[in-house]
């Protein structure tokens, strides 16, 4: 990549500003100055600016708490969006693994990786999502064995769930697909209806409950590994 774009993703300043610090001669490339803002350089070159190290990461992967009322988007508009809610310079390059309804809260994977977020999210993966399901109504024996067997939803038959009831409205329910809706249509096939609803873990990835509603973290090396075992 260009080194000026190098500079500006690493949230130097904007390409303007970081072309004048290159023609400046502020910058150097493994230890020798370069005054072209168009000079080649990748993710592992040594870039220094008045000397101090500056550092492009290739590979992004965070952990957000999502709150309720924020629509999981890269695009601006009259609702704030989970980019909205990540402070890194390399935002323009980031994006959410999947989606989860604007009311709905808990674990969302942010990441520039693509390869990594078509693996977790491809069918073929079978990668589970967990969620906390709060319910109007009580939840039976029979609901329970219905989420087990697959429900017959109108565009596709879901896969049979892990659902464990841990109270009267309240279900751990695990899913092996990430549909439009999925998880409150499968309760209304089953005559209930959804009224809170929190990821609380993606695949073998636990969220981190020290992490306040719209707070995020880097994974850590293990969790990306653990993750990338999955696939």
């Amino acid at each position: 990549m260009r080194l000026d774009k190098f500079l500006s993703n690493a949230g130097i300043g904007s390409r303007k500003e970081v072309s004048k610090m290159i023609r400046n001669g502020r910058v150097k490339v493994e230890g020798a100055v370069v005054n072209k803002p168009n000079h080649h350089v990748s993710y592992d070159s040594h870039v220094d600016l008045d000397d101090e190290r500056v550092i492009l990461e290739e590979y992004i992967y965070l952990m957000l708490n999502k709150p309720e009322g924020v629509i999981s988007s890269t695009e601006e508009g009259p609702t704030q969006t989970v980019m909205e809610l990540i402070d890194h310079p390399q935002i323009d390059e980031l994006f959410p693994v999947g989606r989860l309804d604007k009311d709905t809260t808990g674990l969302l994977l942010i990441t520039n990786d693509g390869k990594f977020s078509h693996a977790l999210l491809s069918p073929r993966s079978r990668v589970g999502k967990t969620y906390k399901v709060t319910l109007r109504d009580d939840v039976t024996d029979a609901d329970i064995a219905a989420l087990e067997a697959g429900i017959p939803l109108k565009d596709f038959t879901s896969s049979p769930a892990v659902a464990k009831r841990t109270g009267s409205r309240k279900v751990s329910l695990t899913i092996y697909e990430g549909k439009f809706h999925q998880v409150k249509r499968m309760f209304s096939y089953l005559g209930n209806e959804v009224t809170a609803l929190k990821r609380t873990r993606f695949g073998n990835l636990p969220l981190d409950e020290s992490l306040e509603p719209g707070e995020s973290r880097y994974l850590t090396t293990a969790e990306v590994k653990k993750l990338m075992q999955l696939v």
